[in-house]
């Protein structure tokens, strides 16, 4: 039995025997910056997992090639941002989707407009980007779109819900393999209705929740005002006596147990399992996951022999 597979069944007979409900799997966001400048922290992440990597619009097509490179020879699943707005041309996306899927193995991406407020070039929306027909050129067949449990700050409900259908349509149309990535927020029960309208609409994709990893009150403040999560970030300031201080350590629980709950009991639910925004650090949000068992601690000594040298690994991702 494969290894995930076998991991995937302790946890749920563990979860069983403690009463609790089986844990779901998590993948994480990453900063290039901070994975560039101390590369160590990419082994803190088990191998098949899926790492999401930010465009901040600061790195050439060597550099993404060579970070993503590096990750798969880690055994990891490299999934870069599109940022569709801060594509300066079809050129520029041909040239980087080329780079990365040759040199790196890159077959998973997530497709966002971005938050430029102006395109730089052709590409105003995520839809612009799957229109092109780049990602089937260059053999992209995994395909992560965003989502707004708490809305968007700059975009209506009606607009959202229209685009989503436009990528389902897409996904239909080319069978691409395709998932809701989802912003982060605090507010279970306002996630999990969320979900559970977009099922009643007429959806089917699976959703990745995004949490916030621990992190400082603080930083969530500032995050939460940074992306627009108003709805969560006034979830969180009404938590009253148990958020005491600025400085108090936010521990994610409250979210993703009710979430976990709530997929155990509900056969069918779109969520499948979560994104980790690791706001308190990388080191900080991976400890937290092996030590709650979504993260599994001992993989990289299960899949470490395995690895080619070079070449991106071709253990699928269980994430």
């Amino acid at each position: 039995m494969p290894f995930f597979a076998t991991y995937k069944a302790k946890m749920l007979a563990d979860g069983e025997a403690a009463g609790q409900p089986p844990r779901l799997a998590a993948s994480i966001e990453v900063a290039p910056a901070q994975v560039i400048k101390r590369p160590e922290l990419l082994e803190l992440i088990p191998p098949a997992t899926r790492v999401a990597l930010v465009d901040l619009g600061n790195l050439d097509v060597g550099a993404w090639a060579a970070l993503t490179g590096r990750m798969a020879r880690l055994g990891l699943e490299p999934v870069p941002h599109i940022a569709a707005r801060r594509l300066a041309s079809v050129d520029a996306l041909d040239e980087r989707l080329r780079a990365m899927t040759t040199e790196a193995g890159v077959r998973d991406v997530l497709v966002v407009a971005g938050e430029a407020d102006r395109p730089a070039g052709p590409f105003g929306s995520s839809i612009d980007v799957l229109e092109s027909g780049l990602l089937d050129k260059h053999g992209i067949r995994r395909i992560a779109v965003a989502g707004h449990p708490d809305g968007s700050p700059v975009i209506g409900e009606a607009t959202i819900e229209a685009a989503l259908r436009m990528k389902t349509a897409y996904r239909e149309r080319t069978g691409a393999n395709m998932r809701i990535l989802t912003q982060f927020g605090f507010d279970a029960t306002r996630a999990i209705r969320w979900a559970e309208s977009l099922a009643d609409a007429g959806f089917d994709l699976p959703i990745h929740l995004g949490v916030a990893g621990p992190a400082s009150v603080k930083s969530l403040f500032k995050y939460a005002q940074i992306c627009g999560v108003r709805a969560s970030g006034q979830f969180l300031a009404r938590r009253g006596s148990a958020v005491t201080s600025l400085m108090t350590t936010h521990s994610p629980e409250p979210q993703v147990a009710p979430v976990e709950a709530h997929v155990a009991k509900t056969p069918g639910t779109l969520i499948q399992q979560f994104h980790v925004f690791p706001f308190g650090g990388i080191q900080q949000a991976a400890e937290w996951l092996v030590e709650r068992g979504s993260w599994a601690a001992d993989t990289r000594r299960v899949f470490a022999p395995a690895l080619t040298q070079g070449k991106p690994t071709k253990t699928s991702s269980a994430l």
